[in-house]
């Protein structure tokens, strides 16, 4: 039976709330493969659906006005922000502990290419694509250039995190300057955030980036721990080291794309660190440290944004306040735990829970 799908996503982009405008671009007759899109498409959309009902159903049995039915943008900043806490961290402990936490940065500028690159093309050449979408692929081919430099240069990973850092935000300087700065009131929300700008379609990106970041660790994860802490050991073991060190770039960019959202541009790499440091000071092994850094980061997001609404403060900044408000506990938790606690002086990193025969297979 042939199903107009179509159709569907018009239908439930009424059930949703969702303007259908933004689906135009899949109902483009793509053949085998737009159809698949169409049909992740309108899935997620029944994801995002239901996501509406639990936070109408929370908001009638506690009256909370952040969660408010007539608010469907908090409905999709508060996902947003959820995914974003489990994401960041995530990747965040492999950078943290590989001593590559400013790359966050690198990427989130190359990013801001990314977006002014899709402003770009949408003002002057009517295009219609999302800049979230450019961001993507600008941020992803920037991960690869930095480890491209290095390979190529024997230069050291700053040094090539600061020139594509550089490069990038000279580019989209340089394409804001071309449209006589036309797009410069377009590029505010991406440089600081803007909740009220999460759109159905932006939520939709957002949720297939969780999902590729979470299945890929969920599929490499020993092999990338132990890359981070032997690369030698996990090269003699036969463990394709720089394919594993592209991955964790590559999935670094996609991170950082989908906390510009509501973080910005600007604050985007704090999340990737500040959350993993934190849980660095009370948390004893890698595991440990990953599921508090995990968990810090969802307090963070949550109080961050109902703070902000509240305040009418921008959210991004708020978060990161509350994040390093988490920290600064920690290290203090932390202090205490060494000086009152038992046998805690030399707390473990973690140990690989696997054979050289599991961690070397693909």
């Amino acid at each position: 039976m042939t199903l107009d799908l179509a159709l569907i996503a018009a239908a439930w982009s009424w059930v949703a709330g969702i303007d259908p405008t933004v689906l135009l671009p899949l109902q483009s007759g793509l053949g085998p493969v737009g159809a698949v899109g169409e049909f992740v498409y309108d899935l997620l959309l029944v994801v995002l659906d239901g996501w509406y009902w639990l936070l109408t159903w929370l908001y009638y049995l506690t009256g909370l006005e952040l969660i408010s039915p007539e608010f469907r943008f908090m409905h999709r900043a508060l996902l947003v922000g959820l995914c974003i806490g489990v994401m960041a961290p995530l990747i965040g402990t492999f950078l943290v502990h590989r001593q590559l936490s400013l790359i966050g940065d690198a990427l989130a500028h190359t990013a801001f290419a990314g977006v002014a690159v899709g402003l770009f093309l949408n003002g002057v050449l009517e295009l219609g694509v999302s800049p979230y979408l450019t961001a993507v692929v600008v941020a992803m081919l920037a991960a690869l250039l930095i480890e491209l430099i290095s390979e190529a240069t024997d230069a050291y990973n700053d040094v090539s995190m600061a020139i594509v850092l550089s490069t990038g935000f000279a580019l989209g300087t340089v394409l804001i300057s071309l449209n006589a700065g036309g797009l410069a009131v377009g590029i505010n929300q991406y440089l600081f955030g803007n909740l009220s700008t999460v759109s159905a379609e932006n939520a939709v990106i957002l949720l297939v980036l969780f999902a590729v970041i979470v299945l890929t660790v969920g599929l490499t994860r020993n092999q990338l721990l132990y890359v981070t802490f032997d690369e030698t050991a996990a090269a003699v073991s036969g463990i394709p080291v720089k394919w594993y060190n592209r991955v964790v770039v590559m999935l670094t960019a996609l991170v950082v794309v989908g906390a510009m959202q509501i973080m910005g541009v600007i604050l985007v790499a704090a999340m990737l660190v500040v959350p993993v440091a934190a849980a660095s000071q009370v948390s004893r092994s890698f595991a440990g440290s990953l599921w508090t850094s995990v968990a810090l980061a969802e307090l963070s997001v949550v109080l961050g944004i109902g703070i902000s609404y509240y305040g009418e403060a921008t959210a991004g900044g708020v978060i990161v306040l509350v994040a390093v408000a988490i920290y600064v506990v920690c290290v203090l938790a932390g202090k205490l735990q060494t000086r009152y606690g038992d046998d805690v002086s030399a707390p473990e990193v973690g140990a690989v829970d696997a054979d050289a025969t599991e961690v070397g297979s693909d």
